[in-house]
């Protein structure tokens, strides 16, 4: 079944969610480069030396999952256009749901730009025909991620095991969901 995707642009109040594209490259690059070593302790992929190249790569694979209904990443860029992170829902948690991850700008944190963001994407994606319920995941050590969901009201539903693949975290994953 092909899926129809959200909005390319969504107004989250403070931020703006926009459809990430290869313009975008310098944009993601700097903000992650900038915010390196707050991002390390958390996601994989964030390495020393994230390069330009490293954005296009993510890039390019955010546009091929759109096209296929698969993931639909986002930037959220505060209202000069500076890009303050990054925000998708993907299509990996099952039949009727997506799942939301996100990551701030480290300048950026504190503000609640992430619960911001996750509101108005939980709702995009709860407006899409056949989306029943929106999965947030995080580790049990991020406890600034997992306020996101908390704020937003969603429900705990499971703790997982798993192999850690961050060096911060507890390689426990909190699920958290909502349905529409």
């Amino acid at each position: 079944m092909e899926r129809v995707p959200p909005p390319e642009e969504i107004d989250a109040g403070p931020v703006v969610l926009r459809r990430v594209t290869e313009a975008d490259a310098e944009g993601v690059a700097a903000a992650i480069g900038e915010s390196i070593a707050h991002l390390q302790p958390w996601m994989a992929w964030a390495h020393d030396g994230h390069s330009l190249d490293d954005a296009l790569g993510w890039i390019r694979r955010s546009e091929e999952g759109w096209a296929e209904g698969t993931e639909f990443n986002y930037l959220i860029r505060l209202a000069d256009g500076t890009v303050a992170g990054s925000i998708g829902l993907m299509a990996r948690v099952g039949p009727g749901a997506l799942e939301i991850g996100y990551w701030l700008h480290a300048g950026h944190t504190g503000r609640g730009y992430a619960t911001a963001a996750a509101g108005a994407l939980t709702a995009a994606g709860l407006a899409l025909p056949g989306i029943e319920r929106i999965v947030i995941k995080h580790d049990a050590a991020n406890h600034a991620s997992g306020a996101v969901p908390r704020r937003l009201g969603y429900r705990e539903v499971e703790r997982v095991p798993r192999d850690p693949v961050a060096p911060a975290e507890a390689g426990v994953d909190v699920v958290w969901e909502t349905r529409g």
